[in-house]
């Protein structure tokens, strides 16, 4: 059996973000991750600049792999009624596949270990944590769950969303065109779902959607509901029309849930998708990824090095921390997709909103937080 001071299930950007932040302070710290870097993840790949100096605290500069500064918005109704508006504090457009590698580079340059396997049941027993994938065992005093949306280990964990069916599905694609602005980003809706449209690093434009699955299960295929239904709206065909794309096909990952979900199961510390999942209309999952990575590692550190401060009381402070920075985007996101899914109200209300640049900005920064340092 294998010690480490700390363990992480998941390499996403959670789990290699609280990596780097607790090896930075000498920590003992090991990554289990099903699939080895680079690789590229279902992802809307636009992250908020309130992450920035945070990342640049830890030696980490998107810009040195060619990340693409964002600062304009827009919206579209399913009928390609547009908004648009300047970002409050802007952005970045980045592939997961670029901004993994280089958070797993730096974890790498100091010193955390990577184990790249599946882990499929987690014990906690006698202060200490005891994870297994199919061919070893590992052990420590704390572990971090940060292994996204959805997994093997919820229903081990006996974690409520994960007893009943969910209903959306996402799509993923990147694309070649000519003319799409390199300082956009874009939220276009269609009938039972919507997607987002912004550049990646590579100069290509990702397109991430959601759906909703009754929706998206009465045609064979992707590529016919891109026609038939994604295609609805005007901007979104002339995209599809232009545009070429670069994956032989589209990524998906079905069984998606934006239920409420606890930030700690089993004394395991929750981070990122897997405490819980902001709709991707808010557009700042990946900021939340990373911030909240911030909040436990903080807190574990202490943890480690305050013998009065003990386990009870770090659950407890980190539920707390987790709730106070994301519980109101998370409430704010659901209620922003009540409305997406209506065509009526979404119609009714972008262009309203229309008539107040001033009215969107305040509707973004309630999904967006203060600038993290």
């Amino acid at each position: 059996m294998k010690e480490h001071g700390i363990l992480i299930i998941g390499g996403g950007l959670a789990g290699l973000t609280a990596a780097i932040h607790l090896a930075l302070e000498g920590q003992d710290v090991a990554v289990i991750e099903m699939n080895p870097y680079p690789h590229h993840k279902v992802c809307g790949e636009y992250v908020s600049n309130e992450v920035l100096p945070y990342l640049n605290r830890l030696g980490i500069n998107p810009n040195s792999v060619g990340a693409i500064p964002i600062s304009q918005f827009e919206i579209s109704t399913q009928d390609g009624f547009v908004v648009d508006t300047e970002l409050p504090l802007g952005g970045f457009g980045i592939s997961r596949y670029a901004f993994d590698q280089l958070l797993y580079k730096r974890a790498v340059e100091l010193g955390v270990t990577f184990y790249f396997e599946k882990v499929i049941s987690t014990a906690f027993d006698n202060d200490y944590f005891t994870i297994n994938t199919k061919s070893e065992s590992y052990t420590s005093r704390i572990v971090i769950g940060a292994y996204g949306k959805r997994s093997v280990l919820d229903k081990d964990l006996n974690r409520e969303f994960s007893k009943k069916n969910q209903s959306w599905l996402a799509v993923k694609a990147h694309y070649k065109i000519a003319d799409f602005p390199d300082d956009l980003v874009g939220l276009h809706n269609f009938n039972g779902g919507y997607g987002g449209l912004s550049k990646t690093e590579s100069g290509t434009v990702n397109f991430c959607y959601l759906a909703n699955y009754q929706s998206f299960k009465k045609y064979k295929d992707i590529q016919c509901f891109n026609e038939q239904v994604v295609s609805e709206n005007p901007f979104l065909k002339t995209f599809l029309k232009e545009a070429t794309p670069i994956f032989k096909r589209p990524m998906t990952i079905a069984q998606i849930s934006f239920d409420q979900k606890e930030s700690v199961v089993d004394h395991m510390i929750m981070c990122g998708d897997t405490a819980g999942l902001i709709h991707p209309l808010c557009g700042n999952g990946m900021a939340m990824s990373i911030h909240s990575a911030k909040i436990a590692a903080q807190l574990i550190l202490r943890f480690v090095k305050e013998e009065d401060y003990d386990r009870q009381q770090l659950e407890l402070d980190y539920s707390k921390l987790w709730t106070k920075a994301f519980s109101r985007r998370l409430w704010f996101g659901r209620k922003l997709q009540s409305i997406l899914m209506n065509k009526r109200l979404v119609s009714m209300g972008t262009k309203t909103v229309g008539k107040s640049k001033k009215l969107l900005k305040y509707i973004i920064s309630k999904t967006h937080g203060e600038l993290l340092s």
